[in-house]
C-alpha cells in the first residue's frame, strides 16, 4: 500500500466486494490477500452472496436498488477515471472553449485538471459553473478533484529542470497568480454570484 493513501473501512472493503460481478473464488482470495484484516466477514459476505436465492423471492424495491446503484458508483474501479472524471479527457481546444466561457485564463483550467486547487475554497457558483460547462454534475466533479494531483508529464517546458507539482492552492491564489483583475477577482470570489 502506498504511504499517505487512505486505507479503505471495513464497510468500504465489504460493499466494493458485494458489488463484484462475479464472487467466486478468485475474487475472495484477491480480497482475502488485499485485506487480511477483515477476512472473516469477507468469507461470510462471499457465503452470502453465493447462496442460491429462490425465484418466489420478492422483487428488490425502488430504495433498495437506488442503494445498490449508489454503493455501484461509489465503489467503480477507478480504472473507469476517464469515464468519471471530467477533466481527464479535456483535450486543449475544450480547455480553451471552456476558459473563455467561464472569462478566465486557461491556466485556471488547467490548474484544476491538475488538481491544483483546494476544492473547498472555490465559490459555489464558479463551481456550478464550471461543472455545467464540463456537462457534469456539481458532485461528480468535486468527487473527481479529489483525486490525487496529475503529473505533467505531457507538457513540455524551456527550462533545464522540470518544475516540480507544488501544493495546492486556495481559488483566489489561483486567480492572484493567473493575473486575473482585481474586480473580476471579486465577481468569481462572491457566494452568491
Amino acid at each position: 500500500m502506498n504511504p499517505g493513501v487512505r486505507k479503505p473501512t471495513r464497510e468500504e472493503v465489504l460493499d466494493a466486494f458485494a458489488v463484484e460481478p462475479q464472487h467466486d473464488r478468485t475474487v475472495l482470495e484477491r480480497y482475502l490477500k488485499q485485506y487480511p484484516e477483515y477476512a472473516s466477514e469477507l468469507v461470510e459476505l462471499s457465503r452470502e452472496v453465493s447462496r442460491n436465492i429462490g425465484t418466489d423471492q420478492n422483487p428488490l424495491s425502488a430504495h433498495e436498488s437506488r442503494l445498490i446503484d449508489n454503493a455501484w458508483h461509489h465503489h467503480a474501479p477507478i480504472e473507469t477515471k476517464s469515464g468519471t472524471d471530467p477533466l481527464a479527457v479535456l483535450s486543449v481546444q475544450q480547455s480553451r472553449d471552456i476558459a473563455k466561457k467561464l472569462d478566465v485564463p486557461r491556466q485556471i483550467i488547467t490548474a484544476f485538471k491538475e488538481r491544483r486547487v483546494r476544492v473547498e475554497t472555490v465559490p459555489k457558483p464558479f463551481l456550478a459553473a464550471l461543472a455545467e460547462a464540463l456537462e457534469f454534475s456539481i458532485e461528480a466533479l468535486v468527487s473527481s478533484l479529489s483525486y490525487p494531483s496529475v503529473p505533467k508529464m505531457a507538457r513540455s517546458y524551456k527550462a533545464e529542470v522540470k518544475p516540480s507539482v507544488g501544493a495546492a492552492v486556495s481559488f483566489e491564489q489561483l486567480l492572484v497568480d493567473a493575473g486575473v483583475s482585481e474586480s473580476r477577482r471579486a465577481e468569481l470570489m462572491a457566494k452568491g454570484a
